[in-house]
């Protein structure tokens, strides 16, 4: 297989998460709408954050296996292997801390200049097309970091399992994985439903790109590369950044005070996200 048509494999399986982007445009959606697509959002990601880490440990646990029946000489790759885990997961969840915490600080002392000199509008025009500056964006682009780290894998995955001439099991990863982007679209987009500004077509294109575009990236290095440490590491990477998320998606839903919308959009949620790891599963995968 061409290495161009491997890389039009991760291209459809990152494409499909433009499919639910549109819902970032919702005009003024009610309140109990809003809380409703959070919830589903928090219940995609705890899926996501569970698929993740499920694929990060599973090496290390074969290396661990692989360590106790062998002996004292074969515990390198699994202390490896462990130290990636324990380094990529604080090292993805902290960094979007500090991150957040810069832009947030950045904002406060820009709107504090703007009413010093007395400017008529307080908001910075340094958000750029992502619009930075302003809460409901900035957490739409995390989230899109936090699934892009996670779909790097997968593109890896992809990318591997293609180079290898296993052309059926990299089709079904494609299918299943599009499946997946499909509704990380609409996770990624759903704090800006209902923003006094609507997101622009560039905006949501870019952070389809951001979110959806690793997976290309993946599935051409997949190819040509396979280190199973340095996929360790961007499922641990990913893992931190969604646990980010999902914290500050649990603020804005408790804010929006609607208890029974959050825990039964959580559980639409999750139930879709396992929904198409069965299939991928029914088919073989």
């Amino acid at each position: 297989m061409s290495a161009t048509t491997i890389a039009l494999l991760g291209a459809i399986a990152g494409v499909t998460i433009f499919l639910g982007l549109p819902i970032g445009r919702l005009r003024s959606p009610s309140l109990g709408m809003r809380s409703m697509l959070n919830a589903i959002t928090i219940g995609v990601l705890v899926f996501l954050l569970w698929d993740v880490l499920t694929h990060a440990v599973e090496p290390a646990f074969v290396a661990l296996a692989a360590a106790t029946a062998a002996g004292e000489s074969s515990w390198l790759p699994f202390a490896g292997l462990a130290a990636t885990i324990v380094v990529g997961l604080p090292a993805g969840l902290l960094s979007l801390v500090a991150y957040d915490h810069w832009v947030a600080r950045r904002v406060r002392a820009a709107r504090a200049m703007a009413v010093t000199l007395g400017a008529e509008s307080d908001v910075p025009a340094s958000g750029g097309i992502l619009r930075l500056h302003e809460t409901p964006s900035r957490l739409a682009f995390l989230i899109a970091v936090g699934i892009g780290l996670h779909n790097f894998s997968e593109g890896l995955a992809i990318g591997q399992s293609a180079a290898g001439g296993q052309l059926g099991l990299a089709l079904v990863l494609v299918v299943g994985f599009a499946l997946h982007n499909g509704t990380e679209g609409f996770g990624i987009t759903a704090p800006l439903a209902g923003d006094e500004r609507r997101p622009t077509w560039r905006q949501l294109g870019l952070l389809g790109a951001i979110g959806g575009g690793p997976t290309v990236v993946g599935t051409l290095l997949g190819q040509v590369f396979v280190n199973e440490v340095v996929s360790v590491a961007f499922l641990a990477l990913a893992a931190g950044s969604i646990l980010y998320v999902i914290v500050q998606l649990i603020g804005v839903a408790i804010k929006l005070a609607r208890p029974y919308g959050l825990y039964i959009g959580m559980l639409i949620g999750i139930l879709a996200g396992f929904a198409t790891d069965f299939i991928i599963t029914a088919a073989g995968a």
